[in-house]
């Protein structure tokens, strides 16, 4: 098993930036990506960026090219999110995910933290 805990949501204005944290416990070794998504009222779940754990490779979507960036550090079982020039439309509650698999569904998922962001 591995334990996913989210942290550094928050209310922000248009414009500003947050860094998002999430902390892995337990089986962390067996963790082969690491990913964020997110939740806005009403919508599904999307995603947002994944980043290999081993390998550092990166992916993004779209709409968070150029104002988003992924990135661990591995000997803290850590990995990040973060956000630039945030807009209204980023509002969502931000999921982290683990999965053991290069592809496929996540296996485990922190509980969210809220990000908001005002115009």
């Amino acid at each position: 098993q591995v334990q996913l805990v989210e942290s550094g949501g928050g209310l922000v204005q248009a414009g500003d930036s947050l860094r998002l944290s999430c902390a892995a416990s337990g089986r962390t070794f067996t963790v082969n990506r690491m990913g964020w998504f997110r939740q806005a009222p009403g919508l599904d779940r999307e995603f947002v960026a994944v980043i290999g754990w081993s390998s550092g490779i990166t992916s993004y979507a779209d709409f968070v090219k150029g104002r988003f960036t992924i990135s661990r550090i591995n000997a803290k079982n850590t990995m990040y999110l973060q956000m630039n020039s945030l807009k209204p439309e980023d509002t969502a509650v931000y999921y982290c995910a683990a999965s053991h698999n290069s592809y496929g569904p996540f296996n485990y998922w922190g509980q969210g933290t809220q990000v908001t962001v005002s115009s």
